[in-house]
């Protein structure tokens, strides 16, 4: 299967008009070697290339001479060509001089200098619906931003088609396989994180049995508050349980590598006095490492609505996430003390919101996403935020359309940027 355009496209072209440099971060196999070269006039393969590693450590400048922008993929391999990145910038004094991959984030002291002005970042995030051909982008995040009405078709999503999408997940790579070869391909690729990736990030050497079982309870806990010390009592063993710190550490290494993306809690005013929960939401970069830390099938799945519930919640954040981006957003969510909670707030950067329930199902469960949002509408103190440019329910199949009371019901499946 040939090159599908990614969103992140158009951002990653206007960073490079602006900027000397611009780091495209993401996991493994997500795609961004593949989207830089659509713009880079030379490369350099760090992660293969031995000759050019070692030629790093003689002169950096005989890596990064070459025509521009210049593909510097797996960068972190050799964290010491930072200084020496920034520095060309700088001498160079031109925008789209380099463009960087990486799927780890090196430690904060290998960037401490970091070239304000000179370089910017982009994230990467496997394939969202819209992009893998899976939606057909009909209600637009941008749309809902400008208020346009919500109107779609039926989106054609069977249930098997989502949960198909779900044990793929949205990894370039897999988009012709068959589930059965996704499964097994996502499993591969999770067992290297645990084995070697994870081993890679600091000094200490990490159990991967131990590591393997940490990402099973992260699973089974996907999309939801579970604090790391409840994560560290699941995994632990009645002889050696884990330790507090170590379950941190382990939440750390798999955020380095982009395996994980906790979303963050919204903290808006309100007019009550509800008290806003500060904990993060767990949540896997993409729904298909949960299946393979699970070791879950379809046909699992498909007998365990709660679990594939929760799956479904984590793909329809994911590719909010991309479409967010798009829109100089991001995506939070919202828990009080009262036990009220929001799935997802998207929030620009010009301070306007839209918030939404994410429900697998129909019927009841729309009719009490939407009650919850129109409940949650009125704590918010919109004289000071602004009301909603939207409040949605996105759903898993059927039309798009607007409810007497306000509240659109979006199907993924026709979800776009």
């Amino acid at each position: 299967m040939g090159y599908k355009k990614r969103i992140i496209e158009d951002q990653l072209a206007r960073s490079l008009s602006s900027v000397g440099a611009v780091v495209i971060e993401g996991p493994k196999a997500c795609g961004k070697t593949a989207t830089a070269r659509r713009v880079a006039a030379s490369e350099v393969l760090l992660d293969v290339d031995a000759a050019a590693r070692q030629a790093i450590a003689v002169d950096p400048a005989l890596v990064l001479n070459g025509k521009t922008p210049r593909l510097i993929d797996e960068w972190q391999t050799e964290p010491d060509i930072w200084n020496h990145i920034r520095r060309a910038v700088d001498d160079r004094g031109a925008p789209g001089q380099f463009i960087l991959t990486g799927s780890a984030v090196p430690a904060d002291d290998i960037t401490r200098h970091s070239g304000a002005g000179r370089l910017t970042r982009v994230r990467m995030r496997p394939m969202s619906l819209f992009e893998s051909g899976h939606s057909s982008g009909k209600i637009s995040l941008q749309g809902l931003l400008d208020g346009r009405s919500v109107r779609s078709a039926d989106s054609g999503l069977a249930l098997a088609d989502i949960i198909e999408r779900i044990v793929c997940g949205g990894w370039p790579g897999l988009l012709s396989r068959h589930p059965s070869d996704c499964m097994k391909a996502v499993r591969a690729y999770l067992d290297e994180i645990r084995r070697v990736d994870i081993g890679r990030l600091g000094k200490r050497r990490r159990n991967p049995d131990k590591v393997g079982r940490f990402l099973h309870s992260l699973a089974r806990n996907q999309a939801t508050y579970a604090s790391g010390a409840t994560l560290a009592a699941d995994v632990g063993e009645d002889d050696e349980p884990l330790k507090k710190e170590t379950a941190q550490e382990y939440l750390d290494a798999l955020e380095r590598l982009m395996i994980t993306e906790d979303l963050p809690p919204w903290a808006p005013h309100l007019r009550s006095k509800s008290r806003v929960r500060g904990l993060h939401k767990r949540l896997f970069t993409d729904p298909s490492l949960a299946v393979a830390a699970l070791k879950a099938s379809p046909e699992g799945l498909r007998n365990d609505f709660q679990l594939l519930g929760f799956l479904f919640e984590g793909l329809a954040l994911r590719d909010l996430r991309v479409y967010a981006q798009a829109n100089d957003a991001h995506v939070l969510q919202y828990r009080d003390n009262t036990g009220m909670e929001v799935d997802a707030i998207v929030e620009t950067g010009d301070g306007r919101w839209m918030a939404f329930e994410i429900k697998l199902g129909a019927g009841k469960a729309v009719e009490e996403a939407a009650a919850g949002l129109l409940k949650f509408a009125k704590k918010v103190d919109t004289s000071k935020l602004g009301k909603p440019k939207a409040l949605a329910v996105i759903v898993g199949s059927g039309y798009g359309y607007m409810r007497p009371d306000g509240v659109a019901v979006i199907p993924i499946g026709a979800l776009g940027a």
